[in-house]
């Protein structure tokens, strides 16, 4: 159900920023690239190999595996086209965030239908793969799990509920990362550095934390208690930052969270 090859290609309906990163990830990863078409009349330069039509009409055969990737507040319109190329017994991918499973399977009866929550980094299969399948089928997930391993890293979620959540900290985090990136770099502007020394200084040290947190068992907790001397630098630094900086992340990804509870409702 979930080979893909030249002969059975995976459908993009939709191949923005974030569909483009999931398909540079999987050419990237060794897939073929004739083993994608994509379905967008606004996708420019796809790599040479993906097969592209402007419209759903012009693709000739059915799907049997699909990725929804367009903008959720349209999805209600373009969803009939999206069946129309789908056969009877696909698996579609959904990435379009706070669309419901419900939904989907109303407007794509007969489908099976996984909600799909990745980030830009897939392109460099580094994403987080937050996943919620209704049906709980092992052998399914484990199938998905293989197809999506060349993007990142598969986290199945129990609840779909939940996935408002796991857009909020997976799909919209990296801006927040970058983000603070971009205020450590200002901040270090502010204390007499130049803009470009400050700013290779600030994604050398973040490159180099990630790298470390990643190949450590320790959390981040015990990671930034090993980097702090009682008394030093960076505990003089830390009291400053953690006199607020819990409550303003929880109270930034509860508004992520929530505004992909507002795409869920109808309009």
């Amino acid at each position: 159900m979930t080979e893909i090859s030249r002969d059975t290609p995976l459908l993009f309906f939709g191949c923005g920023n974030m569909g483009r990163a999931m398909l540079d990830g999987w050419i990237a990863g060794g897939v073929d690239p004739a083993a994608f078409l994509v379905v967008d009349p606004a996708a420019q330069e796809l790599p040479v190999g993906v097969a592209h039509f402007a419209e759903a009409s012009q693709v000739e055969k059915k799907a049997g595996v699909a990725l929804a990737a367009v903008k959720p507040q349209i999805f209600a319109q373009i969803s009939g086209e999206l069946e129309s190329v789908l056969a009877q017994d696909a698996l579609i991918f959904s990435v379009m965030a706070g669309v419901r499973v419900e939904t989907l399977q109303a407007k794509l009866p007969g489908r099976t239908v996984v909600r799909l929550m990745p980030n830009l980094a897939a392109a460099l299969g580094k994403s987080p793969l937050g996943l919620f399948d209704a049906s709980d089928d092992a052998t399914l997930q484990a199938e998905i799990e293989k197809l999506l391993c060349p993007l990142g890293t598969p986290v199945w979620i129990a609840d779909e509920a939940l996935m408002d959540a796991v857009t909020a900290l997976a799909g919209s985090g990296p801006a927040f990362v970058y983000r603070f990136m971009d205020a450590l770099a200002k901040a270090g502007e502010a204390l007499g550095l130049e803009t470009s020394v400050s700013a290779t200084l600030a994604k050398a040290m973040v490159d180099g934390a990630v790298d470390l947190a990643m190949e450590s068992d320790a959390s981040p907790e015990e990671l930034a208690l090993r980097v702090t001397s009682p008394g030093g630098t960076t505990a003089a630094g830390l009291a400053v930052l953690d006199s607020g900086l819990q409550h303003l992340v929880i109270e930034t990804l509860r508004a992520a969270r929530d505004r992909g509870v507002e795409l869920s409702k109808p309009a």
